[in-house]
């Protein structure tokens, strides 16, 4: 739908033509560097996540890192997600080639020799700078929101503290913040997706010259099914990531507390 909106005119239509013209096995076009991708910008995203909320917080302090947690959720995020698709930028241009450009490569032995031997090593990294555009906002609002929406569900919905909630209890309010976060992070972040999509199925366009082709309608152009996917998507990777930690008793810091110090400052305690 991003890049041939005359071909795919909505959802229906572009299951419908994919299945009509490549069979199932079209919509799993470019599987390979889907899942090696995402599972090496996955590892970055959250393990860095982790280790510069930890590192920001320390250079804060205790007061000002509850002071300031939203902002210390979008600095490691966004920290986090800058080495995240550097890691991503090869195999997602490897992705949108094999998905887009019919007859260029079936699969990800053939496709990433291929772009080697005519654009060089700079094939795999010329959408790193539409990527970061795309995925850092995605994933400030990502981790911003999720902290924010679990901590007001258990402040407002859930009516006991986090403590007394079973682990399933737990993963429940984890699986609906991601999928509420989930939203808000495809709205985001779809403009530049668009734009990230045309760039690698065009060998020699630029990200500006993509900008003012789409235009300001185009770069909206499948949203409803980034809602879906994206949603669905970062619900389950909260779930997992969560459910994980669960299994392994991996620390699970409860939703952030004002500390004594600061209530006693601000006269909160008798």
């Amino acid at each position: 739908m991003q890049v041939d909106p005359d071909k795919y005119k909505s959802i229906g239509k572009g299951f419908s033509l994919t299945l009509k013209e490549d069979g199932a096995r079209g919509l799993a076009k470019g599987w390979a560097p889907t899942f090696i991708g995402y599972s090496m910008q996955g590892l970055c995203k959250f393990g860095f996540y982790e280790m510069f909320k930890i590192f920001y917080s320390d250079m804060l302090g205790e007061e000002n890192t509850y002071l300031w947690r939203t902002s210390l959720y979008l600095a490691a995020s966004a920290s986090a997600e800058f080495f995240a698709d550097i890691a991503l930028a090869p195999m997602e241009a490897c992705k949108v080639r094999i998905q887009t450009c019919p007859g260029y490569a079936n699969n990800l032995r053939q496709c990433a020799p291929k772009m080697f031997a005519e654009e060089g090593v700079w094939a795999f990294y010329k959408g790193v700078v539409p990527l970061w555009m795309r995925q850092i906002p995605y994933t400030m609002m990502k981790f911003a929101c999720f902290e924010r929406t679990v901590e007001l569900l258990y402040k407002h919905v859930v009516p006991k503290p986090r403590a007394d909630c079973t682990k399933a209890e737990q993963l429940i309010v984890t699986f609906t913040a991601g999928y509420i976060a989930g939203v808000f992070c495809a709205i985001v972040s779809h403009p530049a997706d668009s734009v990230v999509s045309v760039l690698n199925k065009e060998s020699g366009s630029t990200a500006v010259q993509v900008l003012k082709k789409l235009g300001p309608k185009g770069v909206w152009k499948g949203l409803v099914a980034r809602i879906i996917m994206i949603g669905t998507l970062t619900a389950l990777q909260w779930f997992i990531y969560d459910s994980v930690k669960v299994y392994f008793r991996l620390p699970r810091p409860p939703p952030p507390e004002m500390p004594e110090s600061l209530k006693k400052k601000l006269g909160l305690t008798e």
